[in-house]
């Protein structure tokens, strides 16, 4: 039996197309398909991403790690905020520059709260923009960045049994990073590269965006 997956709600505005090599099926109105198998997957990274980095202190390191620790320091009319990096290798730190020179009254009061306090979803936030990486002239490093699927997820078994011929799967995330969509699938079906590729070969799984 073959399927056609739907992805929806993807986080990354289509960036994980550059990761997936087989093509999408495109069908206006799927919609308002009947017999459609819904799944939603809320997509937890377990950590930060690395920060590529050279270490001038041990010189044997070129990877920082996120304290999830702000600095701030506060010059006449400026305050200067920094999330603090550490070396994977040594552990000395760098500061990632997030507000340079900026007045006060300019700084959201629930948003200084959160940097006073470390908050923690914050810093994460921050980690994960690849904009803060670029302002400090600097690369984020997903490579080995690890995340769980919180959701109703399914299997061979249920697949061979459903009988529905549609499954929609709408990703969640609240962090921005490259999703490898057939990194995702292994994971949500709990299955081997080849078996995934072998079901594609064989047209078992048809891949198509929402958009």
């Amino acid at each position: 039996m073959g399927f056609l997956l739907l992805i929806t709600g993807d986080p990354n505005r289509q960036k994980y197309k550059k990761h997936f090599k087989h093509k999408y099926l495109i069908i206006k109105d799927y919609q308002k398909m009947k017999h459609i198998k819904r799944l939603v997957w809320e997509i937890i990274p377990t950590g930060t991403p690395l920060l590529k980095k050279k270490c001038n202190r041990c010189n044997d390191s070129n990877l920082y790690y996120s304290s999830d620790r702000f600095r701030l320091n506060s010059q006449k009319r400026y305050i200067d905020v920094w999330l603090i990096y550490r070396c994977i290798q040594c552990d000395s730190t760098c500061n990632i520059t997030i507000l340079s020179r900026t007045k006060p009254q300019l700084i959201n009061e629930e948003l200084y709260q959160r940097f006073s306090l470390n908050d923690k979803q914050t810093a994460w936030q921050y980690a994960f923009d690849p904009d803060i990486a670029s302002k400090n002239s600097l690369n984020i490093d997903f490579g080995n960045l690890e995340y769980n699927i919180i959701g109703k997820c399914t299997s061979l078994n249920d697949i061979s049994k459903q009988e529905e011929s549609f499954i929609e799967i709408e990703i969640k995330t609240d962090f921005e990073f490259p999703l490898k969509l057939t990194s995702l699938l292994r994971k949500g079906f709990n299955i081997s590269s080849a078996q995934l590729n072998k079901m594609f070969e064989k047209g078992i799984i048809t891949i198509q965006s929402s958009s």
